[in-house]
């Protein structure tokens, strides 16, 4: 299906607004509505739960409902402003989902994904939402029969979820975003890991930047975050807070801090001083296509001041890199560094071949050990 076809069907709606949060699933459609003129106003938002909001606000300013789009492991994200606001026996919203199927029953994919997929249905089905779920087989007839019952579901002021598979839209040209930074993230990370000492712990957020952590020798020390996105920063102060003997580097994504932004005002709070939390911002949500945050001129180490962090760096050269790196280890007190990285990764980044599990054990015994010592 092409990208244009669906945006078309939207529009017919008499939707004129689109938002949410990016999905690998749904690259193609995220990449059209945001580089191409449709005709739609498009709103990346910071996570799925406020692109409900977004779409509750478009429809009580204007009568008309607006289009929310997601990876399905966002609608934990969504379910509370759904079950809150939108649902029928509350305020009564009308709103489009469009919900990229990771871990569809059937088909291969990554472990975080799993559960979600084998589930997604059934949450629509909890949440009392009407779908369809369709794949690249999807005629243009058949297109058009379930918008037009779209159409009928939201006039009566219901919602209704578009639940699209893997490789269902037809590849277009790259369009990813990209920035001016000159920094390759890999190699920041491989030269950060490489000053881990064994007194070190590391928690890595989502995407390709546990990928990258993995490529690494000093695997046991890291937790990797494969799912989860926004939670690492909260995951990295959980277990500072209980290895007090131990250095805790959190390396961040731009896209997951912001996602929940609350956690830094939380973490400054604590004044604890065995953190050192990493933002590595390339202005996108690289991992699933590349199109830019929500707020891509976001100034993280600013906020992260004003949360409470005691030493703040922000990082764009070599040099200062270079710098920051000559004196990582006797970095003191609640750090916050963020580093401007260029929006690129290798084609062929591994995975890991262990399980999610296996990671979670291997690095618990690893704490265990060393507290033994």
């Amino acid at each position: 299906m092409k990208s244009e076809l669906l945006a078309l069907c939207i529009k017919q709606l008499g939707i004129e607004v689109l938002t949410g949060v990016p999905d690998s699933t749904l690259k193609e459609f995220c990449d059209y509505i945001n580089s191409e003129d449709t005709g739609l106003t498009h709103y990346t938002a910071p996570n799925e739960g406020s692109a409900v909001g977004i779409a509750t606000g478009v429809y009580l300013s204007t009568g008309k409902p607006a289009c929310v789009y997601m990876q399905n492991s966002g609608i934990g994200n969504a379910v509370n402003p759904i079950t809150s606001i939108v649902s029928p026996e509350v305020y009564n919203i009308p709103m489009l989902f469009i919900v990229g199927y990771r871990g569809s029953p059937g088909l291969k994919d990554e472990p975080q994904h799993k559960f979600m997929g084998r589930i997604t249905e059934k949450m629509f089905d909890c949440l009392e939402i009407e779908y369809e779920v369709i794949d690249s087989s999807i005629s243009e007839s058949k297109l058009k029969e379930i918008f037009d019952k779209i159409k009928n579901i939201l006039s009566n002021k219901k919602q209704f979820s578009l639940i699209i598979k893997k490789d269902t839209f037809e590849k277009r040209a790259n369009a990813a975003y990209t920035n001016s930074y000159k920094l390759n993230r890999e190699y920041v990370i491989s030269e950060i890991m490489k000053k881990i000492t064994e007194k070190d712990l590391v928690v890595s957020t989502t995407g390709k930047i546990s990928r990258e952590v993995y490529e690494q020798n000093n695997r046991n020390q890291c937790f990797l975050t494969v799912g989860g996105m926004g939670h690492a920063s909260m995951i990295a102060f959980g277990i500072a807070e209980n290895s007090p003997n131990k250095r805790v580097i959190c390396l961040d994504g731009d896209g997951a801090a912001l996602m929940h932004l609350g956690n830094l005002a939380f973490i400054g709070s604590r004044g604890i001083g065995n953190l050192v939390h990493i933002c590595l911002n390339n202005d996108a949500h690289e991992s699933v296509g590349g199109m830019p945050t929500a707020a891509p001129n976001f100034k993280y180490a600013e906020t992260a001041k004003v949360c409470g962090y005691s030493n703040i760096f922000v990082i764009q050269t070599a040099d200062e890199f270079n710098n920051l790196m000559n004196d990582f280890n006797n970095l003191g007190k609640l750090t916050f560094i963020e580093i401007k990285v260029a929006n690129e990764s290798r084609d062929d980044l591994a995975r890991p071949k262990e399980s999610a599990l296996d990671n979670a054990i291997s690095f618990m015994n690893y704490i265990n050990k060393e507290q033994t010592k």
